[in-house]
């Protein structure tokens, strides 16, 4: 028996294949998951929880304080007008961008998406049924979804934007007037923007701007995986209109009911608890991206500086080659074409890593003939 065309259509993540590739003696440089330990603070919540026997199923869009700390957070630093009722609780940000997609996408339905960008979008999009139409993100853009690129794409069966911002696997990020003038597009053509957001404390010398805070077309996605440290408590957020919510509700109730009730413990503590160690994480990224721009462009490999997550997109003449040969020296990265056709003539490069681990990493890229 064969599975559905639509699962066919579609490949495993070309991240996680470079994992199969790590040596005993490997650095991985192609994870998306920050190196640091889940604070404490939220750590001792769990266990608070699970002495309490916080072990059972919660209501399906997650518990009320949450959704009401969530309700603050995006009311105080995106500029979004949004209640507890608007929020689903998800299984990680991945969770959410499922929902969203499945609950809004058609059968032929086109969803705009950057390119690169996170292998997810298209997957996502192909298994609602959807088309997806890739718009060119551009090194000379800084790497930017620019408004005069998306206009071109949308035509009359285009239904929604993805956007990204900060953006993997790029680390690009959006200006004030793009994100407005990507709302403005959604309001012109009655398009819903899907914005995953999930990067959005992890920024360097930029503002992060939300595009629920100039047009209700907006779903909104964000988790606590990169910002807390908090990957493996698989715990995110989806916030829409109430028609939109409705219909995500739907898709989470029957695939997942709820998030897990210890996560949603710590996802509580997260928000409402020191935010020290979201700054710390922040300034050792930053001196990290320095180390790896730095070392990068003095071997001669064109990159430039992002102003946001973890990761460099640099530029070289056959990614696929330097990848392999980067993996013979035990240092993983992942090909630029793993996240769409204009990934071509870059590799990703993730500084999650340890600062000691990245500057073994670079001293051993340095050897790789380029």
């Amino acid at each position: 028996m064969k599975p559905s065309k639509r699962v066919e259509s579609i490949d495993l993540s070309g991240v996680r294949k470079m994992f199969d590739m790590v040596g005993a003696d490997s650095i991985n440089l192609a994870l998306g998951e920050p190196d640091f330990n889940t604070p404490s603070h939220i750590r001792e919540a769990v266990k608070k929880a699970l002495d309490e026997n916080f072990t059972h199923y919660t209501g399906n869009q997650g518990i009320l304080e949450l959704r009401e700390a969530i309700t603050h957070k995006l009311k105080r630093e995106n500029k979004i007008k949004t209640t507890p009722e608007s929020l689903i609780v998800t299984v990680g940000a991945s969770e959410a961008l499922l929902m969203a997609t499945q609950a809004l996408i058609e059968k032929n339905d086109e969803v705009i998406i950057p390119d690169p960008g996170f292998v997810s979008y298209d997957a996502c999009v192909k298994l609602a049924g959807g088309i997806t139409t890739p718009v060119p993100v551009k090194n000379e853009d800084d790497f930017r979804m620019t408004v005069e690129n998306v206009q071109e794409k949308v035509n009359k069966n285009t239904k929604a934007i993805i956007m990204n911002s900060p953006a993997n696997p790029t680390g690009g990020v959006l200006e004030k007037d793009d994100v407005k003038g990507l709302a403005d597009i959604a309001e012109d053509h009655d398009l819903v923007i899907i914005s995953d957001e999930i990067y959005e404390k992890i920024i360097y010398d930029r503002k992060h701007y939300s595009p629920g805070r100039y047009t209700e077309n907006t779903i909104t996605i964000n988790g606590f995986s990169k910002a807390y440290a908090m990957t493996g408590f698989r715990i995110g957020y989806v916030c829409a209109t109430p028609e939109i919510k409705e219909a995500m509700l739907k898709v989470h109730q029957y695939s997942t009911a709820c998030a897990s009730s210890l996560s949603q413990a710590a996802a509580l503590e997260a928000l409402t608890g020191p935010q020290d160690s979201v700054g710390e994480m922040v300034s050792e990224f930053r001196k990290r991206r320095d180390l790896v721009v730095d070392r990068l462009n003095e071997m001669g490999i064109s990159v430039k500086t992002p102003h946001g997550a973890f990761y460099v997109f640099p530029k070289v003449d056959d990614p696929q080659l330097f990848v392999e040969k980067a993996i013979k020296k035990g240092v993983v990265l992942v090909p630029g074409i793993s996240f769409g056709e204009h990934g071509t003539g870059h590799f990703r490069l993730s500084y999650a890593a340890s600062y000691p681990d990245l500057v073994e990493c670079l001293d051993r890229l340095e050897s790789v003939d380029i």
